[in-house]
């Protein structure tokens, strides 16, 4: 099974193209117009070993929000649409990551609800070219998208920078052992309702 997805969002503000392949090796090409932004979302591909193209133009975009905000629909859509049925899916997963001083948890459950609880405790309103609160719109968007639940906690640090790429780390992780097909799962939803959502 190829769990491969495709998806293009035009609008007055954006334009956005992404390519996934969430069994790939982390090769990845992150254009979004924003340094910082980039560097979060090579986190996600590099360790979740995903294949990610990502092509982010913004054509009225002020403060960054609407590039940021559209590229976690896009790419919450294209994780959805790859992850298909989610049958023997592990379902559920966590990764504790450190990175310097900061601590970050993060837990999914790739259940096809959507719920986000996302605690970034940042020091500052801008990290580099990308304003911080747009990192957790950025995270809640996703996870609305892509149909999962997720929490986000960081444990210790102070360092923001520390801070969001321990996040994306920890989600990167989290999300390849969650995606990840279990065995002893074939062919079954992974609910005892027989149904996810």
């Amino acid at each position: 099974m190829t769990r491969v997805a495709e998806v293009s969002r035009k609008t007055n503000e954006t334009t956005i193209d992404v390519e996934l392949n969430i069994d790939g090796q982390g090769n990845y090409d992150i254009e979004t117009g924003s340094t910082m932004l980039n560097h979060l979302v090579d986190q996600l591909a590099r360790h979740g070993a995903l294949n990610l193209v990502v092509k982010a133009i913004a054509h009225q975009d002020p403060d960054g929000h609407h590039i940021t905000e559209d590229l976690g629909i896009v790419l919450g859509r294209a994780f959805d649409q790859a992850l298909g049925d989610r049958i023997g899916l592990t379902r559920m997963a966590n990764a504790i990551i450190p990175m310097d001083d900061a601590l970050a948890l993060v837990a999914i459950d790739l259940a096809g609800r959507s719920h986000a609880t996302v605690e970034l405790p940042f020091n500052s309103p801008q990290l580099g070219d990308l304003r911080t609160e747009l990192i957790s719109h950025f995270l809640e968007t996703f996870a609305n998208e892509a149909r999962l639940s997720i929490h986000v906690k960081i444990l210790a640090g102070g360092n923001d920078h520390h801070v969001a790429e321990g996040t994306f780390k920890a989600l990167a992780r989290a999300l390849r052992a969650a995606m990840e097909i279990d065995p002893r799962l074939e062919g079954q939803m992974p609910s005892t309702k027989g149904t996810l959502s």
